[in-house]
This record gives structure tokens, sequence and C-alpha cells, in this order.
């Protein structure tokens, strides 16, 4: 799907401007944060949970507190979905399996659901399914792989007329971060039931011709949750797809699978002001020395008590790759893959070629 110049559509000031970082461990949202920063903050600080309506401004939620963690919708957990969601977050944070410092740490504050007004259709309804509480080790902030998407949604709002970018589900199926701290797990179960909530909920509020959900998150127990979630919908006209799949000879062939030189590249590109220049690049050489080789962690990630006691015992920090890796990426390369592929699944979902597709990113691990 090529763009000319002339394409190219106003941009307009976007609810999301109030809730994505642009500059990293700055403002409420610890998604904008670092690990290694988060570690710093006293042992008793609290972090707020909002649970609000997916109409609700991100700007209404600052007033809750200083230290927030992405909202949960109300209008996509039915049952007692809203309960088991609750109850896994405060199994993995900010300690994964501290059951009693982290309800003790954790506030939940339920905003009053609101009345979703009818709003205009989009043809394209899109948002992300990331892991946006995880750490990217000690210079990239917890959200990293929402911000990368999200990078992709919006310059597809640019250039393609009622593609409307939406609120993204800021929680996902991780396992190599949960011995660092300040990350989040769903379960795939989780993960398969909120989607299909949310879907249901948003479709039904927008109506929108098309839904286009992407992640970046490597895990693909993660992207088969997020297809499950959306085959179950009773919404048919969407697809799916893995915005790294393109980029397995950067990335995975390269044993740089995580938080190393591709992420890194792919987040400066967005705005150098999220990268820590405490870290990088004037600490490479102490960053490279804190790596876990690819292999290392596909051997432990069975065993994650085994994966905390090598991570502590060697002095790891979070990131699973080669940070050196960066000096041989090209970013606008690599997003202009990303780009491409994206809105080819767009056109394509428009002219009914891609509904219901399962673009999961199966043939990689």
């Amino acid at each position: 799907m090529a763009f000319a110049p002339h394409d190219i559509l106003p941009v307009e000031p976007h609810m999301l401007d109030q809730y994505l970082p642009s500059e990293i461990n700055s403002g409420p949202w610890i998604t904008g944060w670092s690990l290694f920063e988060l570690r710093k903050l006293p042992v008793a600080a609290e972090f707020v949970l909002p649970i609000c309506s997916i109409g609700t401004p991100y700007e209404q939620l600052l007033e809750l507190g200083p230290r927030l963690l992405p909202p949960l919708f109300h209008e996509a957990m039915s049952g007692d979905l809203r309960e088991r969601i609750v109850a896994r977050i405060l199994k993995c944070f900010p300690k994964y399996g501290d059951d009693v410092g982290n309800p003790a740490r954790v506030r939940i504050v339920d905003v009053p659901a609101e009345r979703l007004e009818p709003v205009s259709a989009p043809r394209v309804l899109a948002f992300s399914v990331d892991t946006a509480v995880e750490e990217h080790g000690p210079h990239l902030p917890l959200g990293t792989d929402t911000i990368q998407s999200y990078s992709v949604l919006r310059e597809l709002a640019h250039t393609v007329e009622g593609f409307e970018v939406g609120r993204p589900l800021e929680y996902g199926q991780l396992t190599w971060a949960l011995p660092f701290g300040f990350s989040i797990d769903l379960t795939t179960e989780l993960l398969t039931e909120y989607v299909t909530g949310y879907v249901n909920a948003v479709t039904a509020w927008q109506k929108p011709e098309a839904v286009y959900a992407v992640d970046v998150h490597g895990s693909i127990t993660h992207r088969q949750a997020i297809v499950d979630g959306l085959s179950q919908s009773d919404f048919s006209n969407w697809a799916f797809r893995w915005l790294h799949e393109p980029l397995a000879e950067f990335a995975s062939e390269r044993g740089d699978q995580h938080a190393g030189g591709v992420e890194t590249i792919l987040v400066e590109r967005v705005a150098t002001e999220l990268i820590d220049k405490h870290w990088w690049p004037g600490r490479e050489q102490e960053i490279a020395a804190g790596c876990m080789t690819l292999e290392k962690a596909i051997e432990l990630t069975p065993d994650l008590a085994a994966f905390e006691t090598y991570a502590v015992d060697h002095g790891c920090n979070g990131i699973v790759g080669d940070i050196g890796n960066y000096h041989a990426l090209n970013a606008d390369l690599m997003f202009g893959r990303m780009l491409a592929m994206a809105a080819d699944d767009v056109d394509g979902l428009l002219n009914g070629a891609n509904a219901g597709g399962q673009q999961a990113g199966q043939k990689l691990w």
C-alpha cells in the first residue's frame, strides 16, 4: 500500500498525548519509567491501579496519585474477570510473589463507569495489546513495547482516512521480566478473556468497520492469546499483526530479543528523550556486561526460580540480547518495514482480504 506526500492527513491533538510517554523517568504513568529508577523509590512507595471506563479521559485519572499503573476497563471485564485480573496483578507487582507486600503498595481505585456517548464510526479502529508493565533494562522505559506499536499506528493515522488510534490494552503474558520486579504477567487465559471483552465493548460503542490489533512483544503465547481473544469476540472483521515479524534478521537471528540494540534504536527513533542518558550511550560496556544471552534465557524459561537465581548471581540487568547490535542497525529501515507491513494489512482488511487474519508470527519462535 503506497502513499504519496499529498496523502498525508493533518495531525490533531489526541487523547493518547496524555498517556504515552515522551520522556523517560518523568510523569505519573509508571510505563514511562525504567526499572532501575523505580528501584530507587522508598520501599513503601504507593502505586495506584485505576479501573475506569474505556471512555474515561486519561487526564481525569491524573488526580488519583503520582504513580499510576495503566488502567483496566470496566466494560471489558464481566463476571469475576476483574477480581482474577486484579489478583494476578497483585501477585506480580511490584515484586513477583510478594503476596503481603504487593497489596500493601498497590491501591485499587474504581472510577465510576461512565455512559459511553455515541461517537462517529471509524473505518479502522486500531490498538495494541502489549506488555507495558515490563522491565526493559536500565535505560529503557517499562512501556517500550507500547511506544513502538503506537509509533506505527500513529503514522498510519496520518495516511489512512478514517483510521482511528484507540486506547491500548497494557497487560499481557511475559516470563523473563518477572524476576527483576516492576513487571506484570497476565496468564494467557486472563489475557484472552480480557481481549474478548475489550473488543466486544469497544466495537459496540464505536461501531468501526474493521479492527486492527498489533503488538511487538516477543512471546508467541502472548500473541496467540490475543488472536484467541479476537476470535472469540462478537466482531469478525479484524486482523492481528506482530509488528516485529519483518525484523527477524536484525533481532532474533542475532540473538537480540529483548531490550537490546533493536528496541533501543527503535525507541530512540521515536524520541531521544525516551532513553536514559545516564546509561546510554556512555555506559554501554556496563550495560553489555549485564545482558543475558538468548540461549541462556531459553534454557532457564521453564524454571522461573532458576531464572531468578541466575539473574541475581550474574548481575543481570533485564536485557536478553546484544546491546552492541545497535551499531549495526538502521532505525528508519526497520521502522519502514514495520509500517509497510501494517499498511498492507490495513489495506487488505478494508478490502475484505484479511478479516479474521491470524498473523501471530508462528514461523518465528
